[in-house]
């Protein structure tokens, strides 16, 4: 069925909405996208002069959808080579969605999106669509075809599932920057022990590299092991030049609402190192080298004023 003008502009005023909801239920912006594309064309598809509220009938179709989305990944990520980290979203990217409150800015922060995985299809649906939508149980239910009650349920038993793996700790951009500026000045000391200073006891330091760049398998764990992890990371070196294809610069950034160092060589993102900073220290650091989950992020920073590099490394 064709659709009329009015059929097409409302959906693209839902786009935003919907994409932002799709980003924090699959964790990937490409497959987000790719949802959202799958939901126009149902709604092409349905008699949408029959749809009493655009908005729910959409945010419905496009939530199963990418619950049969999270289904198969399980699958596919036990194949994954190495650890699987979600694909990162710099400062300004409209698929971050709202952050008006606490619980908006966490529900797309990195670490949470991590935590998600954790959770069930049906678990992770709830949470984002309560916790970062501020959808009532009564239309959660409805899109999950579940009672209103079991909405309630699943949506308790999911906080706390994400509130036990990390504390939410809320800082401003300049702090963000100060916090990632004095990493970066320890971890290109040479030395060990600022760098210890600035963590946790239990940090742990964790990479993607999607088996297309060279990333550790199991995550660094402790202050100590973490410390020195970090601290050759940073180490110039002629293998690592030849590595990556020259000298990277490094940018102080944000990225999913968080602290981040973004690193650029010749206009393209080749790496996002978030921190997940708490009240005790940098409690962990998952870094982004997967090129397949920074393309958007390589797009977002060619057309945006990013600044000087603090620094250039190798």
């Amino acid at each position: 069925m064709a659709l009329t003008v009015h059929d097409v502009d409302r959906f693209e005023a839902s786009r935003p909405r919907l994409e932002a909801i799709a980003y924090r239920l699959l964790g990937s912006a490409a497959e987000a996208e790719d949802a959202v594309q799958e939901t126009f064309l149902r709604w092409q598809a349905a008699d949408t002069g029959r749809v009493e509220v655009p908005e729910a009938w959409l945010t419905k179709v496009l939530t199963n959808l990418c619950l049969n989305q999270l289904t198969s990944a399980r699958a596919r990520r036990e194949t994954y080579v190495g650890q699987w980290l979600p694909e990162p979203l710099l400062a300004g990217d409209p698929m971050l969605g709202p952050a008006d409150t606490a619980e908006q800015r966490e529900s797309v922060s990195y670490a949470v999106l991590t935590l998600l995985e954790r959770l069930s299809p049906n678990e992770r649906a709830v949470y984002v669509l309560r916790e970062a939508f501020d959808y009532p149980h009564r239309e959660i239910a409805e899109i999950l075809d579940l009672t209103e009650a079991a909405s309630q349920q699943i949506f308790h038993r999911a906080r706390k599932h994400v509130a036990e793996g990390r504390a939410r700790t809320e800082i401003d951009e300049s702090a963000a920057r100060r916090i990632v500026e004095e990493f970066l000045a320890a971890a290109t000391s040479g030395r060990t022990e600022p760098l210890v200073r600035l963590l946790t006891q239990d940090a742990v330091a964790i990479g993607d590299g999607g088996g297309k760049v060279p990333a550790r398998t199991k995550a660094f764990e402790g202050a100590l092991a973490v410390a020195k992890f970090m601290r050759g990371l940073f180490k110039p070196g002629k293998a690592k030049r030849d590595l990556v294809g020259g000298s990277p610069e490094i940018h102080v950034a944000t990225a999913n609402g968080g602290p981040a160092v973004v690193v650029v060589l010749d206009g393209r993102v080749i790496g996002v190192l978030c921190l997940e900073v708490t009240a005790d220290g940098i409690a962990a650091f998952r870094s982004q080298a997967n090129p397949d989950k920074l393309e958007r992020a390589t797009e977002h920073w060619a057309a945006t004023d990013h600044g000087e590099p603090l620094l250039t490394i190798f």
